[in-house]
């Protein structure tokens, strides 16, 4: 196979022929230097490329898989992490202007995971400011590789394109309210939004402490539960990381759907929902029962509540997040990030009391529903592909703000897992993404399932012309 060809491989594909030696990491690394040096002065992913390090550590990897020392499925393959994700000496400006020098330390937890399990880190990956909604006025976006014109996802977006225009081998995202999510969906990648407290958040830029959630996007389900089986785990300097065992996501994966419940809402999946996605969560149910998936109707607890609870709870935390610097120094803010925090700021007690009691409740609401199915299936978003003209008046469209969060937000709330695939394309050649999501923990079910449909068909293998 020529280097030219290797971009478009899937994680474990290069890593299996990293460590068998049948090429190197040191040639794997340059390829993709290469490539970022061709293809993202247009796309943007990059907020800092890495080289130099990345090729050091690349000769290292060759010389302990050499010397019959594989650490991980990891070793070797080059891969890239979000721009909030501290890495010492590195800077880490978590898409802000005021952190541009901000070198850090240490690395995140997350980073030295990465690293012990030998994988190459070729760089910092661009997102919006603060990991919010919005880009900082002084940054340019992150373009979508399968259309400019189209939204290339927040706040995740330089990992989401990176990951799909074959800058990566896999990546990492951060999720607040839909932010691996959505651009997953929008770029074509695979998304594994872990249960909240499944991976630490040490050392990652904070948006909002109980909504923040750090996962893997990939290019396949495989991918993700491999990355996940290296960042997943008990952390001393995050108290709030799980002590539950981290599972092999990869040993089961092979079982397929047979015989687990899968539950859909006929009335959620398809209110104020465009057409093509429709059309897509149509023919993933065939798919979903062809491959012995037992579909049962549910009622979905009302989400819409919760849904607008979720700006003043995460404003309040955003605001916690940046007392140190806001409003000292606001006018160094994009808008939206200003705009968020104000919203916050002016929460009172009583206000924020009862948008935490609110969400226990519907935590526990949809912690019932999981009593009689294993999995729900629903959209990534009830918008087929926004474009970026679309995004910029979103602050003016209160209905296009509710089809972006109806399905990604109420699950940061409840702190639930879920797996972003792509599943359609539009009439514009954009992806089109599902979701299936479950119960805390089970991750492993998640990978199971992505893999399944996976086998089942290729939509995941699906890259756009650059």
């Amino acid at each position: 196979m020529a280097h030219s060809d290797w971009h478009y491989l899937e994680l474990l594909d290069i890593g299996q022929r990293i460590q068998s030696k049948a090429i190197s990491s040191l040639e794997a690394t340059q390829a993709q230097l290469a490539r970022i040096g061709h293809v993202d002065g247009t796309l943007k992913s990059y907020a800092t490329v890495m080289a130099e390090q990345a090729l050091d550590d690349a000769r290292r990897a060759d010389k302990e898989i050499a010397a019959g020392g594989v650490r991980s499925p990891l070793h070797g393959v080059p891969i890239a992490v979000k721009d909030l994700c501290w890495t010492k000496g590195i800077p880490t400006a978590a898409g802000m202007t005021i952190y541009k020098d901000f070198r850090p330390k240490e690395d995140a937890t997350v980073v030295r995971k990465l690293r012990d399990a030998g994988a190459v880190i070729l760089g910092k990956l661009q997102l919006t400011e603060g990991a919010y909604a919005d880009h900082h006025p002084k940054i340019t976006p992150p373009v979508n590789p399968w259309n400019k014109a189209h939204w290339s996802g927040a706040s995740s977006s330089g990992s989401g394109v990176a990951t799909a225009a074959g800058l990566c081998y896999g990546s990492l995202g951060s999720d607040t309210g839909g932010s691996i999510r959505f651009p997953s969906a929008a770029n074509g990648c695979t998304g594994l939004k872990p249960t909240w407290g499944r991976v630490s958040r040490y050392g990652v830029f904070e948006l909002a402490a109980t909504l923040d959630h750090i996962g893997p996007m990939t290019r396949s389900a495989a991918d993700a539960g491999a990355m996940l089986s290296v960042i997943a785990g008990v952390d001393p300097n995050d108290p709030t990381a799980s002590l539950e065992p981290v599972p092999n996501y990869l040993a089961g994966m092979t079982r397929g759907l047979r015989g687990v419940r899968v539950g859909v809402d006929p009335n959620w999946n398809s209110n104020r929902v465009e057409e093509p996605v429709k059309q897509m969560l149509a023919a993933v149910l065939k798919v979903v029962a062809e491959q012995g998936g037992d579909i049962r109707e549910v009622r979905f607890p009302d989400p819409e509540q919760i849904i607008a609870d979720w700006f003043p709870l995460c404003g309040v935390e955003t605001a916690v997040a940046h007392e140190s610097t806001y409003p000292a120094r606001k006018d160094e803010y994009g808008p939206g990030l200003s705009g968020l925090i104000d919203l916050g700021r002016s929460q009172s007690g009583l206000d924020y009391q009862k948008i935490v009691l609110r969400r226990n409740d519907f935590r526990g609401r949809v912690q019932a529903l999981f009593q009689g199915i294993d999995l729900l299936l629903i959209p990534a978003t009830a918008v087929a592909s926004p474009t970026v003209a679309q995004m910029a008046k979103l602050g003016e469209d209160a209905e296009l703000i509710s089809a972006l969060l109806r399905y990604t937000c109420p699950f940061d709330m409840t702190g639930s897992p879920t797996i972003t695939l792509p599943a359609a394309f539009t009439q514009q050649n954009t992806p089109i993404a599902l979701q299936f999501v479950a119960r805390h923990f089970e991750e492993e079910l998640l990978v199971r399932a992505g893999w399944a449909f996976q086998q089942a068909t290729d939509w995941h293998r699906k890259h756009p012309a650059l």
